[in-house]
């Protein structure tokens, strides 16, 4: 939860919901989802040597950042600098050789936040970096991104957050209007070790109603519009990234006497990939990974009310399925359904006249989830069963193969 806001209540609560943690697998074929790298630094410079300013832009100053912190934001080499071996360092101090006022007083601690505004910023794709974050109590480092414009209005999706406290920990959070600061919406992982201890991948996969959250490539969050409570959903527009060292503040609390300094964060490399939709136009099947085959409209008529199923794959008119912008997944001239606009486990998958309700948007992600957005459960080939004729429900995203679903 990092943030240019008031108060920012102890992130204590972040609330979680939808938690499932699912094993991703780097080989699924819906990695189709995710284009080409659109930027990138791989902070390549000579050692000691500023930000990329084509890149990165500096904020400054010591007002607190609407959470307290105690640390004044330079551009200074001393806390933003290329270490010549591939990184970005960002370094908070206890020192102020400048005489440096902020919101307390003299300022005591100095850091560094960079940013992409007006430099890079982009609707959906994966946001990704490969960081060593610092330690310590009251040390709170963060990769996040903002909409632009005002906040929370405009929203807010924090990549990687961690609080010296928990050191094992990672969150990953997004705020808007009525889900702000404490009350922000978001999930986390806990590993057997400090992850200062070495480099980890923190990325989310963003897409039209979907934002899925991985560490190490191994997903722990994901949120849709149904998981925000009946707010406002703000993610589709473009964000760009912040990468801070925060000292302090109302959630990591401050410093103490067994924290050390300096505390530096190492940043590998930042990337971001595009989002490519299908489009409405020629669809493709939509494959098992549990036994091969695929979606099928039973005996290829389309009646509305008829339930889905496997088959194995034949390439006819009633497995070409198209995964649209629009959140549909259309074959033979209407919708994937959602039977009764019904979100609980164990909903019939149908097909069903266009009609633009909820129970007909679905966004294939790009671990090959195909999720449907009112119920935020995935489409799911009922009792694991193999055979043909098996049909599809709604149920718990939980990484399973009769959960995963490549085109073909």
């Amino acid at each position: 939860m990092r943030k240019p806001r008031l108060l920012l209540m102890a992130a204590a609560v972040l609330v979680t919901l939808a938690t499932s943690l699912v094993s991703v697998t780097g080989n699924d074929r819906a990695e189709a989802a995710i284009g080409p790298v659109t930027w990138s630094d791989e902070f390549n410079g000579a050692a000691g040597t500023s930000i990329d300013g084509s890149k990165w832009k500096f904020d400054t100053g010591g007002s607190g950042w609407g959470n307290n912190e105690l640390e004044y934001y330079t551009n200074s080499t001393r806390n933003v600098y290329q270490d010549g071996q591939g990184h970005l360092a960002i370094t908070a101090r206890r020192e102020n050789p400048s005489n440096l006022q902020c919101h307390y007083g003299t300022c005591q601690y100095t850091s560094g936040r960079i940013l992409t505004a007006d430099k890079f910023s982009q609707t959906y794709g994966r946001f990704e970096a490969s960081i060593k974050i610092p330690k310590g109590q009251g040390i709170w480092p963060a990769f996040w991104t903002l909409g632009g414009g005002n906040w929370p209005t405009t929203g807010e999706i924090d990549i990687m957050e961690n609080v010296g406290s928990t050191p094992n920990t990672v969150y990953g959070t997004v705020h808007g209007p009525g889900y702000s600061g404490g009350s922000g919406v978001g999930g986390n992982r806990t590993i057997g070790a400090p992850l200062g201890d070495g480099f980890h991948n923190y990325r989310i996969d963003w897409s039209p109603n979907l934002i899925i959250w991985y560490l190490d490539g191994s997903e722990y969050f994901r949120v849709t519009p149904a998981g925000i409570r009946g707010n406002q959903w703000v993610f589709d527009h473009p964000f760009f990234m912040i990468l801070n060292v925060a000292v302090g503040g109302y959630w990591p609390g401050n410093p103490d006497a067994g924290t050390v300094f300096p505390q530096t964060m190492l940043v590998d490399y930042v990337r971001v990939s595009g989002w490519t939709s299908d489009g409405p136009g020629t669809g493709n099947a939509l494959r098992s990974s549990l036994n091969g085959r695929c979606i099928d409209i039973p005996s290829a008529n389309p009646a509305d009310g008829a339930r889905l199923q496997m088959w194995d794959c034949n390439g006819s008119a009633a497995q070409q399925w198209s995964v649209n912008s629009d959140g549909t997944v259309r074959a033979m001239g209407k919708c994937m359904d959602a039977a009764a606009a019904g979100t609980a486990n164990g909903t019939a998958i149908q097909l069903y006249t266009c009609n633009g309700t909820a129970a007909q948007r679905f966004t294939l992600s790009s671990a090959g989830d195909l999720v449907n957005v009112a119920a935020n459960r995935c489409v799911d080939i009922a009792n694991v069963n193999p055979a043909n004729g098996a049909v599809l429900h709604l149920w718990d995203c939980n990484g399973a193969s009769n959960q995963k679903w490549t085109r073909a």
